[in-house]
């Protein structure tokens, strides 16, 4: 090992290591129902150090009449951002929230796909550093010093599928299509985000939260080993594409799959949200 993380971190594995300048900490607090209250949270309070990301303004693209909530940044705009934030392909980058990873591991998987591999979520998030009771920062958030230069963004292009390709695999007895949206989104029986309730036919349900613990950190590594393989059912990671509601939370089972040694799924960025933007389109209702 060479000592990097790219999975998760543990809070007081971080806490020694706020002063290395190499290590670049972002706070990507945010609530879908109230855009700006992650960020004034971050204002007020915030691990040492830690600049932050905004969802919507950051780590997505504006929404088209054909695209989901949240589509993935254009590579030139994540480029710059990575940059405005201080990060190098040297940087060793950890992402924390507040709501157990669901909205960090956008970072995470956005790193990865742009080809920064040093990267990590903080395990349990902000709620664990507090409860941990390590340092605090208050007041002002510190000035960024950003890079010099934009980050070199490579994209992935293998590890994100459109609609038209989930269309096509979603029935097919050799692939898996998973929905990271807890079970009632899923099965339509309550939608408070999207306009239309249900999912994509053919798709299983994995809800994020079935990779935490009781105290909102990750299962260890075996027991989500064999939780995801009983989601995979006996289909390989390579073979298998995340989804759920804007393609954030369907990144937690993307996390969860590397740090169970199951690497090489695919993203579905648009996700439900942009796939009923079209009402040619099938929906499902139930458990599938």
């Amino acid at each position: 090992m060479d000592g990097r993380y790219r999975t998760l971190i543990p809070a007081a594995v971080l806490a020694g290591h706020l002063d290395d300048p190499r290590w670049v900490v972002v706070d990507c607090r945010f609530a879908l129902g109230d855009p700006s209250l992650g960020e004034r949270h971050f204002s007020q309070s915030r691990i040492p150090g830690a600049r932050y990301a905004h969802l919507d303004r950051d780590l997505s693209s504006p929404i088209t009449e054909v695209s989901g909530r949240h589509p993935l940044p254009e590579a030139g705009a994540f480029a710059r951002t990575l940059a405005d934030l201080g990060i190098t392909p040297d940087s060793q980058v950890v992402v924390y929230d507040d709501s157990f990873g669901s909205i960090a591991v956008r970072l995470w998987w956005l790193l990865r796909w742009a080809g920064h591999d040093a990267v990590t979520l903080l395990d349990g998030g902000w709620p664990a550093w507090k409860r941990h009771k390590l340092p605090l920062e208050e007041g002002p958030p510190r000035r960024i010093v950003s890079a010099d230069s934009p980050y070199p963004v490579h994209p992935d292009k293998a590890a994100v599928v459109n609609a038209q390709f989930v269309d096509t695999i979603r029935l097919a007895p050799d692939w898996r299509l998973l929905d990271a949206r807890p079970e009632e989104r899923f099965t339509g029986e309550r939608e408070n985000i999207d306009p239309v309730a249900g999912h994509i036919p053919g798709s299983a349900n994995r809800s994020f939260e079935d990779n935490l613990d009781f105290d909102g950190t990750f299962l260890p590594a075996d027991e989500l080993r064999e939780s995801l393989l009983a989601s995979l059912n006996g289909i390989p990671p390579e073979k298998t594409v995340h989804t759920c509601g804007s393609g954030v939370t369907a990144c937690h089972n993307l996390l969860a799959m590397e740090h169970a040694g199951l690497p090489g799924s695919k993203l579905y960025a648009g996700s439900w949200s942009e796939w009923i933007r079209d009402s040619a389109r099938p929906i499902a209702v139930g458990a599938g």
